[in-house]
């Protein structure tokens, strides 16, 4: 049996992060009372920021002005932080200093996806695109930088590079997000469970285990 799950985020979105581990978390326990199912996540793209600068901006300037001021700044973080720790998610806000503009990485994930490769490979790469920002601190708006995500999940580093040197599906890319929003999604991360159930937010594992279930009837 198959199991299609949409998973629609931006990969500067910290309970994106967090929901994808979770979803983890559910599909394996799923997987072990059902070894029979196919699941594949197949990566919407999300603008959590749609007017990010292409170069990116300075990452706590921006909170602050967002949460208005360091001392709120730190509560939001803070309480992320603790939302994530039992899942065994560490974020390391501290290590953030550009607020990157993520249409060259949603066009990554969009690139991985579109060539057929393997849900390993494609789940690997938008983890590393989450791990890079949220915990390396570095910044992936940068091509360099995701030239070497990209290489280090199995790529080939030429190929990546002269596909992000290149306008390649950029106005695909935009699309999409677009047609998500107009879908009425306007928070992220959202789910679509085998197009006919879905879930908005950071669930538990525990919800989202219940919400597939549901899906497969």
């Amino acid at each position: 049996m198959i199991l299609d799950i949409d998973l629609v985020s931006d990969f500067v979105c910290p309970w994106c992060f967090l929901g994808k581990v979770r979803l983890n978390r559910a599909i394996d326990q799923l997987r072990a009372a059902r070894p029979d199912l196919e699941v594949r996540v197949n990566w919407l793209p999300f603008f959590l920021y749609p007017d990010a600068p292409v170069s990116g901006e300075p990452y706590r300037a921006f909170l602050e002005a967002k949460f208005g001021g360091a001392r709120q700044t730190d509560e939001v973080l803070a309480r992320v932080s603790e939302a994530a720790a039992p899942d065994d998610l560490h974020f390391a806000f501290d290590r953030i200093a550009t607020r990157p503009n993520t249409l060259n990485a949603h066009r990554l994930s969009y690139r991985a996806q579109s060539l057929g490769q393997t849900q390993q490979r494609v789940g690997a790469l938008g983890e590393a695109l989450f791990a890079a920002h949220f915990q390396q601190g570095r910044d992936i708006g940068d091509v360099d930088t995701l030239v070497d995500i990209a290489t280090a999940t199995g790529d080939n580093k030429d190929a990546v590079r002269a596909y992000l040197d290149s306008d390649a599906d950029t106005a695909t890319v935009k699309r999409m997000a677009a047609q998500v929003r107009n879908q009425g999604i306007s928070g992220v991360p959202f789910f679509i469970i085998n197009r006919k159930l879905a879930v908005s937010g950071a669930q538990s594992a525990t919800a989202l285990g219940a919400a597939i279930l549901q899906a497969l009837g």
